[in-house]
């Protein structure tokens, strides 16, 4: 069984949508039967590569009083962490381009690396606050997950791998994703958003029944 996730390595309901999908899996009792691939889906596609802003200042700009972006942001933090995801920067963060950031997961993936390059991503990004915006930043981690730094700066530096992140985006969009994080099982169901993790397994064993029925694969 093939699942699906577009996310945004910044989005904070993409990393804890992440974290449930894995606890999901935990208890399917398939698990060994399901291929988990990532897309990635850039929220602003449109912001400057390398640049980031702390995520204050953000919030701000899209109209938010310091009442409302401390409850939004400390909401999700309290249930990541009592979800076992601690600790999980949010507020204390910074925000800005993730083209690179999905370029380099794109690179990964070609090296067989994609579960453990979105891993650490939001491992490092979330749980360490380390900027993820500029090619230095991302070099540095592409050598903790094992990819050869030097051939990731050229992949980087070349942009060879942004009309596939493109590529990725506008294909969530045709299967009917307005945000992230996206989960579409078997091409046939489509999650939207960070559900729980009972929905999501939920779902799995829907998709799964489903395959046993006469004439569906």
């Amino acid at each position: 069984m093939q699942v699906e996730v577009w996310a945004d390595v910044i989005c904070p309901w993409c990393g804890l949508g992440n974290h449930r999908l894995e606890a999901a899996l935990e208890r399917f009792p398939h698990r060994d039967e399901v291929q988990v691939t990532h897309h990635s889906f850039q929220l602003d596609p449109g912001a400057p590569a390398g640049s980031s802003e702390p995520v204050r200042d953000m919030l701000r700009k899209k109209g938010l009083d310091d009442g409302q972006i401390d409850a939004m942001t400390r909401r999700v933090e309290g249930l990541a962490d009592s979800e076992g995801l601690r600790p999980y920067h949010v507020l204390d963060n910074q925000v800005g381009s993730t083209a690179l950031a999905h370029e380099l997961l794109a690179y990964a993936a070609d090296q067989g690396k994609q579960a453990q390059a979105w891993d650490r991503l939001f491992t490092a990004y979330f749980g360490e606050a380390r900027p993820i915006f500029s090619v230095e930043d991302l070099v540095s981690l592409a050598g903790e997950i094992g990819l050869d730094p030097e051939d990731a700066r050229e992949a980087l530096l070349s942009r060879r791998y942004a009309d596939r992140v493109a590529d990725e985006g506008r294909e969530a969009a045709g299967l009917g994703a307005t945000g992230v994080p996206f989960f579409v099982i078997d091409r046939r169901y489509g999650v939207a958003g960070a559900q729980p993790v009972d929905t999501l397994l939920a779902a799995l064993q829907r998709a799964w029944d489903e395959r046993l029925v006469p004439g569906r694969s």
